[in-house]
């Protein structure tokens, strides 16, 4: 039975910016030290992370001004750094900062760096934290479904704020979703990345708290004046 068997490998869906499963026929040994819970954080991860990647380029498309005070030629160009693994999820832009301290800073009046990227730097990180800063999980990989609970509040939280921060004059600081009168068509597209990446979230929190027999902390808040819960950040 070692000897047969499928491996997956993921590579990036080029046309939507994704990552995508490939099923070869070679046996990847290290199949047999994963239990289910830990296929489904796997594929949860990478689901997450391609719904962050689809946000990032549409705020980018939204906002052409973000990624060209980075002096980059293009989008995609803009994308490939903000979203290299090896930049783990910092940038000279934001300094120390990670998390939600990031996503405050990208929304902050007076920030004039690249508000995209610090608030993708801020979600891509807090993410990261939730799942321990792995890319792989495996039974002896313990995580915590509060991380993740907490993780899904502060999208929620992140999203209303990138809804509404305006500067001195009333403009938005970062355009997002797009509502129009009819006949024009709205677009809330943005909403609805949001709205994939909670659930993945809180789909995650319910897997690991049945696993586990934990009781999730629930916290009750009024979005506009809620504050973003911890995640363990390192």
């Amino acid at each position: 039975m070692l000897m047969q068997g499928c491996a997956q490998n993921t590579v990036i869906d080029k046309s939507s910016g994704r990552e995508v499963v490939k099923t070869t026929s070679s046996f990847d040994v290290k199949q047999v030290a994963k239990s289910d819970i830990d296929r489904f954080a796997d594929t949860y991860r990478r689901e997450l992370f391609g719904n962050l990647r689809v946000l990032a380029e549409k705020l980018y498309r939204r906002n052409p001004r973000e990624w060209r005070k980075g002096g980059h030629v293009s989008v995609e160009v803009a994308l490939d750094k903000l979203l290299d693994p090896r930049a783990g999820w910092r940038s000279s832009e934001i300094g120390e900062r990670q998390g939600t301290d990031a996503i405050l800073l990208a929304l902050n009046v007076d920030f004039a760096g690249d508000r995209v990227a610090a608030f993708i730097n801020g979600l891509g990180g807090m993410f990261n934290a939730a799942f321990e800063n792995k890319t792989e999980f495996f039974m002896l990989d313990g995580l915590e479904a509060q991380k993740f609970y907490n993780s899904a509040r502060n999208v929620e939280i992140a999203a209303w704020k990138l809804a509404n921060a305006r500067d001195a004059a009333g403009n938005l600081l970062l355009l997002s979703n797009e509502m129009n009168p009819p006949p024009l068509v709205s677009n809330l597209s943005f909403e609805r990345e949001f709205g994939k990446m909670i659930g993945h979230l809180d789909l995650i929190t319910i897997a690991l708290a049945d696993r586990s027999n934990r009781t999730i902390s629930r916290v009750a808040q009024t979005i506009a004046s809620a504050v973003f819960l911890p995640v363990g950040i390192k």
